[in-house]
């Protein structure tokens, strides 16, 4: 006899992997005669969340950006409203593939600054699974071949629907656990992401001349980070690097601009950082505190990669500068920029759980 009546599950995702990890837990619940229920955050008033059945297992599930939840995610869980539920954590985090073993990602601290938040509102949280689904992100390594990501699914099916089964039947896991010193160890570049990185990655995007201005990046993007400016999409600031656009741009207009960001942050070290030191300091005095440095820089860098951003995405009008954008990004290259979608599972149990 299942020891839950309901399953919830909450989930964040733009290719599709945290969609499918969903999907595999519901289906095991499904199974177990436990009615599901999946969420997709993007599609609902994450300002106003309607309170969980009492009675209901609570699963949140989201990749990792970072090495933490997305901040859309995190975001979403700060508001969630109070509750006693029992609540599983779970994340999909850059899985690869060296022969037949599958490489880990890192969680970071994901779990645990969730947790934390959670506990605070009441909840109890029963287990922490991390998922090494295919990784997404062509913006810093080439993208997986087809055999690799069919490899991962299928075996990330088969531990999903394992753990499924243990927590369902009133289990709790935190074999995760095993993971904190490493994930320790990636604490400092999870909050350098999420104050600054991901500001970066999320002015690295632009659409080629190849765009068509069909606005499906536009439409589907799932915090609307995609603005149509001069006839062409721009991305904000607010941009979670999820991968969607890229992933569904049927021109694959869309590309990560490596070399104009590495021209950035050439200039911007061995320039600005240079004449801004010396008049700062020659008008009012040194900095000698690196904390202080670091916040100056980091604001600094931020402001102008606006500017910068925005100044090239109206001069990619011309021909000579729209070529060597894309011919400076990898993403440009069949070595480097196999788009990425998770494969589909069975859409009409999707259809079936979820809530639009």
């Amino acid at each position: 006899m299942p020891a839950y009546e309901k399953l919830t599950v909450y989930y964040f995702s733009g290719t599709g992997n945290s969609r499918n990890v969903s999907s595999w837990l519901s289906d095991i619940a499904v199974e177990s005669k436990i009615e599901s229920r999946l969420i997709d955050i993007a599609r609902i008033d994450r300002l106003s969340i309607e309170k969980p059945d009492p009675g209901s297992l609570i699963a949140f599930v989201s990749p990792i950006h970072g090495f933490n939840y997305p901040p859309v995610m995190l975001r979403f869980i700060m508001r969630f409203p109070k509750g006693k539920n029992r609540v599983l954590l779970m994340n999909t985090r850059a899985g690869m593939l060296v022969g037949k073993y599958i490489t880990p990602g890192l969680t970071g601290i994901a779990f645990y600054l969730s947790a934390l938040v959670l506990r605070l509102k009441g909840y109890s949280i029963k287990a922490m699974f991390p998922v090494d689904m295919p990784s997404n992100w062509i913006s810093v390594h080439p993208g997986l071949n087809q055999r690799t990501i069919r490899y991962l699914h299928e075996k990330n099916e088969e531990r999903v629907a394992a753990f499924a089964r243990r927590v369902l039947s009133g289990k709790s896991d935190f074999r995760s656990l095993r993971e904190i010193l490493q994930d320790a160890v990636a604490s400092p570049i999870a909050f350098f992401y999420y104050f600054c990185g991901r500001f970066v990655f999320a002015r690295t995007y632009y659409a080629s001349g190849d765009c068509n201005e069909c606005g499906v990046c536009i439409e589907g993007c799932p915090v609307k980070a995609i603005i149509r400016l001069d006839k062409r999409p721009y991305w904000t600031f607010k941009c979670e690097s999820c991968m969607k656009c890229m992933g569904n741009c049927p021109k694959k207009a869309i590309e990560t601009a490596h070399g104009f960001i590495i021209g950035f942050m050439v200039f911007f070290s061995s320039v600005v950082l240079v004449l801004f030191y010396g008049y700062f300091e020659s008008f009012f005095f040194k900095i000698e505190t690196a904390a202080v440095r670091f916040v100056l820089e980091t604001l600094l860098m931020l402001a102008l990669l606006g500017v910068w951003y925005r100044l090239v995405h109206f001069f990619m009008r011309f021909r000579f500068i729209e070529r060597i954008m894309v011919y400076t990004s990898l993403t440009k290259y069949k070595f480097w920029g196999r788009r990425y979608k998770a494969l589909k599972p069975d859409i009409r149990q999707v259809k079936r759980n979820a809530v639009r």
